[in-house]
């Protein structure tokens, strides 16, 4: 199985939902460009985001698109 890897945009997306300028400002630092549910989701609960709802989220957008 292939990992998923989400779009830095998509991530920031949603903090920008529920958090302030300074914390969008230090996740786009400090995530990769691709962000990998997984291996990151330390860093993606850091800031607030749940890695199973994004991965989600970012299948139903990927099968969105085709």
């Amino acid at each position: 199985m292939t990992a998923l890897q989400i779009d830095k945009e998509l991530v920031l997306a949603e903090i920008r939902k529920h958090e302030n300028d300074a914390r969008v400002q230090k996740a786009l630092d400090e995530l990769p460009d691709k962000v990998d549910h997984e291996q990151h989701a330390q860093l993606l609960e850091k800031f607030g985001i749940d890695p199973g709802q994004l991965a989600e989220k970012a299948a139903r957008q990927g099968l969105a698109r085709l």
